[in-house]
């Protein structure tokens, strides 16, 4: 396949793949539901920091799952780590395509601290706003990928038999499955840090505000949205069960949302949404709460889509991403 961060299906049944750092989970959607769930854990070692250190391990456990599970061959790939950057590039409205792509790409190389040759480079405009003189603009979100992480992803899968419909961006199948979904009661921690103020029990964020969705998962991640649209992506380096984790991850989200901040029309943040397996663990949302100091609430892991599908004593979160993904091969 020619190499592309996203690419939807041919309109029937899509599988998202969630290579996670600590597990394989596969999510089947049809029709717009959720048929079928499956993960299975992925040895130590295979994947480090999200990157493929050990391509024939990761193959065997591809293999291994698809045979067991009996998954379609056709996948949609998630993927995040620290070789993927993301940024918003703001420019004049371009309606020409390849006078478009040539702008992006030169706004890009300054933008982005990658050579574009060693990069898959994709974008997706996010909106258009008007500009201070009277022109209107344009907000890009522009994501680039080492070309060698993702053929690395792209052998493993494919030497185990699988086709790579498309590649995606797991902080953008997050923001796609937990941005319209309903939301649950605050988390311990914003309760704790804001019941004074009248805040307890809001759990929405206010009007015209972006949202922080975090993913605590084997590779966590991070992703700043204004309704279904992501502003800001990155992966996090403290794991959710390290020693004093709840205060090093406050501080690499405060850090992601200052630097969205200093990014052009960007919106306040009103809260935080928590969602992966570092979700159950109460003490570390109370304590990323009472850090942040701004609504924090856990997620629906499958957000507004039935969880009926979720395999019996299996847990919910494993598939949030892998939810996502599918969600958007299917769009």
């Amino acid at each position: 396949m020619s190499l592309s961060l996203r690419r939807n299906s041919d309109g029937g049944a899509a599988v998202g793949l969630d290579i996670d750092g600590r597990f394989l989970a596969a999510a089947r959607m049809h029709g717009g539901r959720l048929t079928s769930l499956a993960s299975a854990e992925l040895p130590e070692g295979v994947l480090v920091d999200g990157e493929v250190v050990d391509r024939p391990a990761l193959t065997a456990a591809l293999k291994e799952f698809v045979s067991v599970n009996k998954l379609p061959r056709r996948v949609q790939l998630g993927v995040s780590n620290q070789q993927i950057v993301v940024r918003v590039l703001d420019l004049p409205r371009i309606d020409d395509d390849s006078e478009r792509d040539a702008a992006l790409r030169f706004q890009a190389a300054e933008a982005i601290a990658m050579p574009l040759d060693e990069a898959v480079l994709d974008h997706q405009i996010a909106g258009y706003v008007n500009g201070g003189d009277g022109g209107e603009r344009m907000q890009v979100v522009v994501v680039a990928a080492r070309r060698t992480m993702i053929e690395e992803y792209l052998a493993a899968v494919k030497d185990a038999g699988l086709k790579t419909d498309g590649i995606d961006l797991d902080a953008f199948a997050l923001v796609r499955m937990l941005a319209d979904a309903p939301r649950d009661d605050l988390a311990t921690g914003e309760r704790l840090a804001h019941e004074e103020d009248g805040l307890a029990g809001a759990g929405l964020a206010a009007s015209g505000s972006a949202r922080v969705f975090c993913h605590l998962g084997g590779v966590s991640n991070l992703a700043i949205a204004r309704g279904a649209s992501c502003f800001f992506a990155r992966t996090l380096s403290t794991p959710f069960d390290a020693d004093g984790a709840g205060a090093r991850l406050a501080d690499e989200i405060r850090m992601s949302i200052d630097y969205y901040m200093a990014q052009p029309a960007a919106l306040p943040v009103g809260d935080v949404v928590l969602s992966g397996q570092g979700a159950h663990d109460d003490e570390l949302v109370a304590a990323i709460g009472v850090q942040l100091g701004i609504p924090v609430e856990v997620a629906r892991p499958l957000g507004a889509l039935d969880p009926s599908p979720v395999p019996d004593e299996d847990d919910p979160h494993r598939y949030t991403v892998a939810a996502g993904l599918a969600m958007g091969a299917a769009a």
